[in-house]
């Protein structure tokens, strides 16, 4: 292929990709209303409109208004072309989701586990994997991608670092589950895919500058900045869960001490309430539920953990001054508890000028937000068709 030849398909792939994108943010549309909005001429569209309706990308659905001729035929893109699946590995749970390319969801899984070993905790990410794959409805693509969300470290290449909640270190998640699945996997930090997630499909979704904070049994930090995911360099962005916010404190899961996480998370819940005497094996749904009971022992363990919530988004309105932070993940299920001390903890520590247009939501995805972000990573790596370059 001569350079001219290959510089010529780049750009056939580009603005292949620039129909499709159009297609699936503003349908229904003509062909006509594409290349008013694409820049493309007529005659490009058409060809390309053809090529898509024959992959099956997209396709007609009845004639749309008239402008004053002809009725114009209308494209709607093909949801159900493929399938994406969606992982979140908690350190309690494995949720998986199956979704079509918008994000519905098709089916899931979810498993509770507790105190496993890394071989365990693998086994049954496979397991749930296979599951899916198996619960995946016909299509002309088929499973077009998985995503994992994963509590930790986690580089470019899908290698997790460091998975303290886990006791993971070190581990080429994506490697070892290349050895099982033939699909293009994507690893991913949780609270990163959980941010994207709130973004295309819950809390986020009028927004560009949003934090997504992941309270789960650790507490993690999705950063988006201008409608884009922030990674930071090497990926390592948004380990807010392991800044100090009460200096020489409570011991951490990763070493040091005082860390947000210490005190702010389910963990932390779980082991005031242990240390206050209560004589289960309590669970944030348990408390939850005591809490709901009107048992004051148990409020006060919520109040706590609100107040040291808000600390932390404190800090976070001072450093990003977004317009919008999501509280996600489990402790969100306490929404009723915790809302009140956040806001007062908050307007008591932030500054006045940090506050201004600047609003503390919570999940509109519940516990999905991880796994439907994960699953949209594979489905945007799906239709990004001038990466398909051969």
């Amino acid at each position: 292929m001569t350079y001219a030849t290959w510089n010529q398909h780049v750009i056939k792939k580009k603005n292949k990709e620039l129909v499709l994108r159009t297609i699936t943010s503003q349908a229904p549309l003509s062909r006509a209303d594409i290349a008013q909005n694409s820049g493309l001429n007529k005659a490009t569209v058409s060809s390309l409109v053809n090529e898509l309706i024959d992959e099956e990308f997209i396709y007609e659905s009845g004639p749309g208004e008239s402008s004053g001729g002809r009725r114009p035929v209308m494209l709607l893109f093909n949801k159900r072309a493929g399938y994406s699946i969606g992982i979140d590995i908690g350190v309690n749970y494995i949720l998986g989701v199956v979704t079509d390319l918008v994000g519905n969801v098709i089916f899931e899984k979810h498993i509770s586990v507790k105190n496993l070993s890394f071989t365990e905790h693998i086994s049954l990410v496979k397991e749930t994997i296979k599951t899916l794959i198996q619960n995946t409805p016909q299509s002309r693509y088929g499973v077009i991608g998985i995503g994992i969300g994963v509590p930790g470290i986690v580089d470019k290449d899908g290698n997790v670092l460091h998975a303290p909640n886990l006791k993971w270190k070190d581990v080429n998640l994506k490697e070892i589950l290349k050895r099982e699945f033939d699909y293009p996997i994507t690893i991913e930090n949780e609270a990163n895919a959980g941010a994207y997630g709130e973004m295309r499909f819950g809390a986020g979704q009028d927004c560009t500058n949003i934090l997504y904070v992941s309270i789960g049994i650790g507490i993690g930090l999705g950063i988006i900045l201008n409608g884009e995911l922030y990674r930071g360099i090497n990926g390592y962005a948004g380990e807010s869960g392991h800044m100090v916010i009460v200096a020489n404190g409570e011991k951490c899961t990763c070493g040091n001490l005082g860390c947000w996480e210490a005190y702010a998370s389910e963990h932390a819940l779980i082991k005031n309430a242990e240390n206050c005497g209560i004589s289960f094996a309590p669970t944030l749904e348990e408390l939850i539920q005591k809490a709901e009971a009107k048992d004051n022992d148990t409020l006060e363990l919520f109040q706590k953990i609100g107040f040291y919530i808000g600390t932390g988004v404190t800090n976070l309105i001072k450093t990003f001054n977004p317009q919008k932070i999501i509280i996600g993940n489990r402790l969100a299920m306490a929404r009723q508890l915790v809302e009140k001390p956040i806001l007062q903890s908050v307007r008591n520590q932030a500054l006045i000028y940090h506050q201004a247009d600047m609003e503390i939501d919570f999940s509109k995805l519940s516990t999905y937000s991880t796994a439907l972000g994960a699953s949209a990573f594979a489905v945007e790596d799906f239709l990004n068709i001038s990466n398909q370059i051969d």
